[in-house]
Parts: C-alpha cells; structure tokens; sequence
C-alpha cells in the first residue's frame, strides 16, 4: 500500500476542543495576562522567517489579533471542526490540520516575501478553518448551514461561495488586513491533501445532490 494513503488506526479523542483550547490559553496569555511579546514571537513575519523563525509556519495558527478575530475562528472550528474529526478519526483530524495550515503558512510567507512585505504580521487559524470547511462540505455534501441563522445553503454552495468571496477580495480589496491569500491557500491545499491521501476529487463530492 502506497504509504501516503496509509490510514491511521480510527480513534477520536477530541483533537478539536484541544486546539482550541491552545488557542484560547494563548489569547488570555497575550490579552489578559501581559505577554505581548508572544505575539511577534508566534505569529509569521517574513523578515523573521527569514532569520530562522521557521516555527511560526505553524505558531501563527494560534495567534489571533483581537476576541471578534478568536470567536468567530473558534466558533467555525467548533460547528466544523467536531463533525470532520468524527468523520476522519483525530489522528487524521490532526494532520490534515496543521498540515494545510502550515502549507498555507508557507504559501503566505513567499507571497509577502516576494512581494516585499518583509513585516507583514500573518496570525490566525482561518487558513487552516478555510481546509476544515472545504472537508466538511466533502463529507456532507447534502448538510444545509444556516448563514446568520437565516439563509439556508448546502454545504457545498457555502463553501465555494466563501471561497469565491475570497477570491474576489484577494483581487480587489487592498489593504484590508485581512489575509485573503492564505484562506485561499488553506482551500487549495486542502483540495490537494484529498486528492493525495484519500485519492478523492472534492468537486465530484461537492456536486452530488440528494
């Protein structure tokens, strides 16, 4: 057997409430408890990486830039992240996570690099939330979400809407401190983590209808 394909032995330990619960201990560390350095030493700065700060590849996923920024991350990982760690088993759950997040990560960090955004300061766990959306609509395609509790879309329709929301803004918004590139870059790697550990095409998992 191919060993990427390898499959983990099924456990679920509830990986999700772990990550976050990191996420928040670091928030009331740098918010609520004066260690504001954390922020520059966790979160994903170009010129830093450059310097040998290859930790914050995935450190950044943990450092969020206010409570609007850690809720409404937090909350998407909770509604999302619980079904697909039941779904994948937590070993999975695990690697599939911080995998595309830090890919993402990476992707980012060439990006501002090349770009000349030596001290961009790249935080939050969107990237990888961005991958755990686009695996939950893979694995319940027919789920209807309730956008603000009152639109009804599928799964699917949700997903790649955000995305394309994303995608737009990527091109036309400037300046907005939100990093767009990187949602999309936890969308993309996703994508290519399905095609390569599990050999599943997301779109043929995507168009199914009921």
């Amino acid at each position: 057997m191919n060993i990427i394909r390898q499959p983990f032995k099924y456990q679920y330990n509830g990986a999700t409430f772990w990550i976050i619960g990191v996420n928040v201990v670091i928030f009331v560390a740098i918010y609520f408890l004066g260690f504001r350095n954390l922020t520059y030493y966790l979160s994903m700065i170009p010129g830093m990486v450059v310097r040998g700060c290859i930790w914050t590849f995935v450190t950044y996923m943990f450092v969020h830039g206010g409570f609007s920024h850690i809720l409404f991350n937090m909350f998407a990982l909770f509604i999302f992240g619980v079904q697909v760690e039941r779904y994948m088993g937590s070993r999975e759950f695990v690697l599939f996570y911080f995998v595309t997040g830090a890919l993402a990560g990476i992707f980012s960090f060439f990006v501002y690099y090349f770009t000349g955004s030596y001290m961009v300061v790249l935080m939050g766990a969107s990237g990888a939330i961005f991958a755990v959306e686009l695996a939950y609509a893979i694995f319940y395609p027919h789920s209807i979400i309730y956008i603000w509790g009152i639109l009804p879309l599928r799964a699917p329709v949700m997903v790649l809407g955000f995305t394309a929301l994303e995608l737009f803004n990527s091109i036309f918004a400037r300046n907005t401190g939100v990093a767009h590139l990187t949602h999309l870059a936890g969308f993309g790697f996703a994508w290519l983590y399905f095609i390569t550990r599990f050999n599943i095409n997301p779109w043929n998992r995507l168009r199914m209808r009921g």
